[in-house]
């Protein structure tokens, strides 16, 4: 089975979070998980915050925006 931590290390390592891969993470996190994957979504929270991993989800939603300008 997939662990949050997985799902991170590969948004960390393309600076890039998929659609899919929010997904996964919102059911990883609706179900037991350890320390060390909480902490491997902490560290994806910060990445995001700065800039260094780009959300799919939120690229998508700027494009909608725009083209409603």
């Amino acid at each position: 089975m997939t662990r949050i931590r997985d799902v991170v290390q590969q948004a960390l390592a393309t600076g890039y979070l998929t659609v899919e891969a929010e997904n996964q993470l919102r059911h990883l996190l609706s179900t037991h998980y350890d320390l060390e994957d909480f902490n491997a979504f902490m560290i994806l929270q910060e990445a995001a915050m700065n800039g260094k991993v780009k959300q799919e989800s939120r690229e998508r939603s700027m494009k909608c925006v725009d083209a409603q300008r």
